[in-house]
């Protein structure tokens, strides 16, 4: 059964969203999930870890796609992230980077 390493609650909640940036925007987009926008979803405590991946097929010309998930032990926790998080956390993704990128969301749960 593939596991998240270090997770054992088969319960979790994934938030996965899937990232599409402009190649002109990608290094300082990647130093400033790192260092800012990820460790600031992670400090709304709703989540237990997260991943971070770079799409490598499929690959459109001129764009680089990442996908984060983070792993919530509740729905409960995901529902309060949602709630009193998001909102000014992608506000301040608009601010910074407008219309260079695009985000889809989605919520998966384990089933096996």
């Amino acid at each position: 059964m593939p596991r998240v390493p270090g997770y054992q609650d088969l319960n979790m909640l994934v938030y996965n969203i899937t990232i599409k940036i402009e190649q002109s925007i990608a290094s300082a987009w990647l130093k400033w999930q790192q260092e800012e926008h990820i460790p600031g979803i992670m400090a709304s405590g709703c989540f237990t870890q997260h991943l971070f991946y770079r799409l490598t097929e499929p690959v459109e010309p001129g764009e680089i796609t990442y996908v984060i998930q983070y792993f919530s032990s509740s729905k409960e926790n995901y529902k309060r992230y949602i709630k009193d998080y998001a909102p000014a956390l992608r506000q301040k993704a608009f601010e910074r980077w407008g219309d260079q990128f695009i985000a889809f969301r989605t919520v998966m749960e384990l089933v096996n």
